[in-house]
């Protein structure tokens, strides 16, 4: 992130153009993109190969945080160990899905045993361990072998090559070799053709990509500005400076032609990159179900068992007896959740929803499509009879339109980690995580941004984006639509237009905006999604701690996960609902009145008249200006009046 600028889809089509029938994706140290890769690429008819720049110990166990130096002396301190003396890179590129599993083992216990610095770091224990199904090169000038070849160390490079060759067999460890037109690269490059001579390790040639088009290099330049905090016009390394840049234009997707006369006197090593595309071959399961499981009592499955769960919870909603139209519901409802294999998901809910209300923690009610079902009011998962408000269960699940079934639980703020730590204890920690989410560049940031990295005052920024039309629904125009005519919204974006013709350095930021907006800023945790797994985790996807507070989190976002059968929990920690609980223990002491919200009538006059006054401050979804104006004027006296109000 901040680093790579091609888009994918523009990528894809480049690559379709030029002939190419493959490409490979090395994200550093983790695997954020590899399923959006892998899709975007076979959508697009190009072979993908899911690989990552691994950061790699300088011999030392990824535990310990020991910085190493190679160099004899202080004049080769800018050619030893990278990261300060923590690590060296090196590619790895998985040829089957054996190796793209072991891709996502290596890069999560890297990250979960311990990051120092940036970016998890393997070592030769997991390299080791999860080898399988994986090619190696030597890497770019950062790697080892490299390193120790700048350093004037050929016997030790040369060890260090036969080791990694015999970890990973002859067949799958190569010698790589890249031209730019760095210094960095070339110094090296007659000890790298001798050594992969004496050691018979094949070449081969490769490029590094960082966007689609030259071109597009001052765009990418930007956006390593953005992430350092710089100014363009700011001294880079090579100039003496310390601004991160990449030197020269070279970052781009090469032709095979520019290829093969980059490297007209190995054409062996173009051969070999053929030869690594051939061989690739990985896939994603996109039909699994790693819905998790719920432990039953002995001599029941959870099919017998929901059964028995439900028929139980109708008699406690019903406790004078079970009107026949609340049972049929509920009959209904029970086989279609058993033909859809979702017993295990209601099991789990129910189980930690009234784990919670047995401990005193407040659950709401229920909201969204999920309030429509009986069997989820049976099992004291939500708090409302769909039948008496007329709620409808086809919203929530229908045979005819497959789809996860999702119930958006809140919880008292204050106690929603109680509840994520019950479940990670209960159906174990290797099966619970929190999902990341990924931030994108957007229209206004992009703006900003890119006045900033160009030097203008920040008063330039804010021009421009006062300049931008209004946004419709919470989003603003994409800055290409402003010059597209064939765009919707082209008209509303005239006054953007005339402020841009009219001044050049106004210009000039927004032809750089066009280059970063879109791509990706940073990442998060998801405000309230929990991945709960049937498996391990780690065995279907990539994850990684976030230092801060060790939180495990997932290396796929939302979408990714349900795409390949992991199932979202929500968790969503509500302040209004620690405002009630708050309330309720002060009414308790200072009236002696207990309470119990699940019995309370919907028919007090007093709290009607307190919204047609519009005076709901503080209460859920009726607390915003133009909702409590909304309010006044309908002048609710009935429960279905504020049904109406909140679904306008």
């Amino acid at each position: 992130m901040l680093d790579g600028a091609a888009r994918l889809t523009e990528l894809f089509e480049e690559t379709n153009r030029l002939g190419m029938t493959a490409l490979a994706t090395t994200d550093h140290g983790y695997l954020f993109g590899a399923f959006d890769f892998w899709s975007k690429a076979t959508a697009a008819g190009v072979k993908p190969i899911i690989g990552i720049e691994a950061y790699v110990t300088p011999g030392t166990a990824r535990d310990d945080k020991t910085r190493v130096k190679w160099r004899t002396d202080e004049s080769q301190k800018r050619d030893d160990v990278s990261g300060g003396g923590l690590y060296t890179h090196m590619t790895l590129l998985s040829y089957n899905n054996t190796g793209m599993k072991n891709l996502f083992k290596a890069s999560s216990l890297a990250s979960l045993d311990s990051v120092f610095g940036k970016y998890p770091r393997l070592d030769r224990d997991l390299l080791d361990t999860y080898h399988e199904g994986i090619i190696a090169t030597t890497g770019c000038p950062s790697g080892e072998v490299q390193t120790k070849l700048r350093l004037g160390q050929y016997n030790e490079a040369k060890a260090a090559a036969a080791e990694f060759q015999d970890l990973f067999g002859k067949e799958n460890y190569f010698c790589e070799f890249m031209d730019h037109g760095l210094d960095i690269e070339r110094r090296v490059t007659q000890d790298l053709l001798r050594l992969a001579k004496e050691l018979n390790i094949p070449r081969v040639a490769t490029n590094d990509l960082h966007y689609t088009h030259e071109h597009d290099a001052k765009a990418h330049e930007a956006l390593l500005a953005i992430n350092s905090g710089s100014t363009l016009d700011e001294p880079t390394y090579d100039q003496g400076g310390s601004r991160f840049a990449f030197s020269g234009s070279g970052y781009y997707l090469k032709s095979p032609a520019e290829m093969r006369h980059l490297f007209r006197e190995m054409p062996d090593a173009c051969d070999n990159t053929l030869l690594i595309a051939e061989r690739a071959e990985v896939s994603f399961d996109t039909s699994a179900n790693y819905m998790p499981r719920f432990p039953c009592p002995e001599g029941e499955d959870e099919t017998s068992w929901l059964i028995k769960e439900v028929d139980k919870g109708m008699h406690y909603r019903y406790p004078n007896g079970v009107p026949e139209a609340s049972r049929k519901q509920a009959d209904f409802e029970l086989d279609v959740i058993i033909k859809m294999g979702f017993p295990g998901y209601f099991l789990v809910v129910a189980d930690f929803i009234n784990w919670s209300k047995d401990n005193g923690i407040r659950v709401g009610p229920g909201r969204g499509s999920g309030a429509g079902s009986m069997v989820a009011y049976a099992m004291r998962i939500t708090d409302l009879d769909p039948l008496v408000h007329g709620l409808i269960f086809e919203r929530f699940l229908n045979p005819e339109r497959v789809s996860m079934p999702d119930f958006d639980v809140d919880f008292d703020d204050r106690r929603r980690s109680e509840v994520i730590r019950y479940v990670t204890e209960k159906y174990g920690d290797e099966r619970v995580s929190m999902i990341v989410t990924y931030g994108s560049i957007k229209t206004k940031q992009a703006l900003k941004d890119s006045s900033r990295v160009l030097g203008y005052p920040f008063s330039m920024g804010e021009s421009l984006t006062k300049a931008l039309p209004p946004a419709v629904m919470a989003k603003d125009i994409p800055l290409n639509d402003i010059e597209d005519p064939k765009s919707k919204r082209y008209s509303e974006a005239g006054d953007f237009r005339q402020l841009v013709a009219t001044d050049p350095e106004a210009a000039r930021v927004f032809e750089t905006a066009k280059g970063i907006e879109g791509l990706k800023r940073q990442w998060g945790v998801h405000a309230a999604g929990v991945i709960m797994s049937s498996d391990p985790i780690i065995d279907v996807i990539p994850i990684m701690r976030r230092i801060q507070d060790g939180q495990v989190i997932t290396q796929f976002d939302y979408p990714t996960c349900e795409g390949l059968g992991l199932i979202k929990m929500d968790f969503l920690g509500l302040r209004n609902l620690t405002i009630i609980s708050d309330a309720l223990e002060n009414i308790k002491a200072n009236q002696g009145v207990d309470l119990d919200l699940e019995r309370l009538e919907l028919d007090d006059a007093g709290a009607y008249e307190l919204m047609a006054r519009g005076d709901t401050l503080g209460v859920f979804q009726l607390d915003g200006g133009p909702m409590r104006s909304l309010l006044k004027l309908m002048r609710p006296d009935n429960f279905e009046d504020i049904s109406a109000v909140l679904a306008l």
